[in-house]
């Protein structure tokens, strides 16, 4: 039962990783272009 789980873990476990750390990327770059669509009235004026 128990390499059944470490099996499990090794496959799963890397997609995860890879996935968090895409997102936590993806994420930032998405705050900065909210934060450039919400200033561009202003530079617009």
């Amino acid at each position: 039962m128990e390499e059944t789980w470490v099996a499990l873990m090794t496959d799963v476990g890397f997609p995860v990783a890879v996935t968090f750390y895409l997102l936590h990327r993806v994420e930032g770059k998405l705050n900065t272009l909210i934060e450039s669509i919400l200033s561009l009235p202003e530079k617009l004026k």
